[in-house]
């Protein structure tokens, strides 16, 4: 009984930042596992994997957008998210490698 109480509570934060992915509109150019326009979600997880501030330089490039690391990929700037948002959605994007 305390397994099921344990995969509710665990299961909770992952919900929520896939709504905050949707709720952002992330998936109008990334996908979990699928190219779309830009890199998908597992490739950044990937690339960033060994970095210790991964989740700094990624939520510094949602807010600020970037280019160059994705050949001619550009990551337009969402100043609609917020530092806290970018935050969890670098995290989450994180735990998907």
């Amino acid at each position: 009984m305390a397994v099921v109480g344990l995969l509710v509570c665990a299961a909770g934060p992952v919900r929520a930042d896939q709504d905050l992915v949707v709720k952002k509109n992330c998936l109008a150019c990334h996908q979990i596992d699928k190219r779309k326009y830009g890199p998908n979600f597992k490739e950044i997880a990937a690339k960033y994997a060994d970095k210790k501030n991964a989740v700094d330089v990624l939520a510094k490039k949602i807010r600020q957008g970037g280019t160059g690391v994705w050949g001619a990929d550009v990551m337009p700037p969402q100043p609609q998210v917020s530092a806290a948002e970018a935050r969890t959605l670098a995290t989450y994007v994180l735990s998907l490698k």
